[in-house]
């Protein structure tokens, strides 16, 4: 019912009006798009309207292909589901009605996941509780209801980290390579299964012959390097024959390409872009240099000063939460969590909570986002 007061406040607050992507209506509103809009346009701003954009209409633009497929190819299904009801609603009316369905749904399963695995990795029901409940609670939630990919990425990722803990590393890996087709920063999660592996691989018991395990271990390390990198090269391979490769041009609608014109924006029709001639022609990289202009302290400006105090309660407790964990467990940090104690026969101070040592890994994954995200991304 997230849509409930998004409606009240869209009517008593009038939308800012950005220089954000807003491309024009293909197909006629009835009366019941009308009100499906009203009820729900509101979660339809910002990259959201990407989101709809490309599920309904495709990658057509160069600056699109900053949205992983993933998000979008959910949406469709959703408007599938819909469609008993085309007399009445179009194809964006369904959208918006997925959107706000299934964005619903991928987050309370995201928040049951994140429960599942705070009781694995806490071992304290009470802490994973509140972790789950601060995690519904969270300002930024408003991502999770609106059109945007966070809730079916958080739901992928919570999911593999739970089956990474029970030792499943196949339905684990299945899960994150999943989550890489949602956002590109599931790449990130290939840490995770290599850390997992590494483990092993140090607590398993000493043979003869090491080279056997050894040579097991960087099998493991290239299959899930692989696959987890599998979907973002594949959706940067479907970029490179859309703009580099002849032959592969589909016809584009006339409002859509005059909307190009007027905003300046590159369609698969338009000339060969300069990524084209690059030794690894990566479209991703290219879109995130020129059109979001992110890159080191790129976003150190003045004007960006409040968007740098909407970040400032998350950097401080990634921080203070890191220098907690580092200070208590100094050893166990040295050797990146793979011996718990310096002398075997002295205990860790605590194997339960956040202190316990399985949370090593998922403490170096968010100071390592935190840290590059305050240096190279859009901050807040």
């Amino acid at each position: 019912f997230s849509f409930i007061p998004q409606a009240l406040f869209n009517a008593i607050i009038p939308d800012h009006h950005a220089e954000a992507f807003s491309p024009p209506r293909l197909t006629p509103s009835g009366s019941v798009d009308q009100i499906v809009e009203g009820l729900l346009g509101g979660l339809s701003h910002w990259d959201a309207e990407h989101f709809l954009f490309i599920a309904e209409c495709g990658y057509l633009y160069e600056h699109n292909f900053a949205f992983f497929p993933g998000f979008p190819l959910a949406l469709l299904v959703g408007a599938e589901l819909l469609r008993p009801l085309w007399p009445l609603l179009n194809l964006r009316s369904r959208l918006l009605i997925s959107v706000a369905l299934l964005n619903s749904l991928f987050s309370v399963l995201a928040a049951v996941a994140l429960h599942d695995l705070g009781c694995l990795v806490l071992r304290c029901p009470y802490q994973a509780f509140y972790g789950a409940l601060l995690f519904c609670l969270s300002p930024a939630n408003v991502f999770l209801a609106a059109g945007y990919s966070e809730a079916l990425f958080a739901l992928l990722t919570f999911s593999a980290m739970g089956q990474l803990e029970r030792g499943r590393s196949w339905t684990s890996g299945l899960l994150f390579a999943l989550a890489t087709g949602v956002r590109s920063n599931g790449l990130v999660n290939i840490g995770f299964l290599v850390y997992s592996q590494c483990q092993g691989f140090l607590s398993s018991p000493m043979v003869l012959n090491p080279l056997r395990p050894l040579l097991k271990l960087m099998g493991s390390v290239f299959l899930s390097m692989f696959a987890l990198g599998l979907p973002f090269a594949l959706f940067q391979y479907y970029g490179y024959t859309q703009f580099c490769l002849s032959g592969s041009v589909r016809p584009i609608p006339e409002p859509l390409r005059q909307l190009a014109v007027d905003k300046g924006y590159r369609t698969v029709e338009g000339n060969e872009p300069p990524w084209c001639s690059w030794e690894l022609p990566l479209i991703y990289s290219y879109i995130q240099d020129i059109y979001w202009n992110v890159g080191f302290l790129r976003y150190y400006e003045l004007k960006q000063v409040p968007n740098f105090l909407l970040a400032t309660p998350m950097a401080i407790l990634v921080a203070g939460a890191t220098w907690t964990y580092v200070t208590t467990h100094p050893w166990l940090c040295v050797t990146l969590g793979m011996q718990r104690s310096k002398n075997s026969k002295t205990p860790e101070k605590s194997d339960r909570g956040f202190l316990g040592p399985r949370v090593f890994v998922y403490l170096v994954h968010a100071a390592a986002l935190a840290l590059f995200g305050g240096l190279c991304m859009h901050v807040q």
